[in-house]
């Protein structure tokens, strides 16, 4: 975990604290904490990240909306 970044270290704990983790969710979530504008640019590249890490698990609700949930490691 010393290799994330700060906004991934966010992820993580906006992933865990949602009942619903889903992209636009979390992106609402980290919009409100950070009073700013997250782009998609940002947002999915550093879940992948999250994703690939093994922190992270991701799945599919439908064709357009994946779903977030920590794994035991994250």
């Amino acid at each position: 975990m010393h290799d994330l970044t700060g906004f991934q270290r966010d992820l993580l704990y906006v992933v865990n604290g949602l009942d619903d983790p889903h992209g636009l969710a979390i992106k609402d979530e980290l919009e409100d904490y950070y009073e700013k504008e997250i782009h998609h640019g940002r947002l999915y590249p550093n879940l992948d990240t999250l994703v690939d890490k093994g922190l992270v698990e991701k799945g599919e609700i439908d064709n357009r909306t994946n779903f977030y949930t920590l794994t035991q490691r994250g």
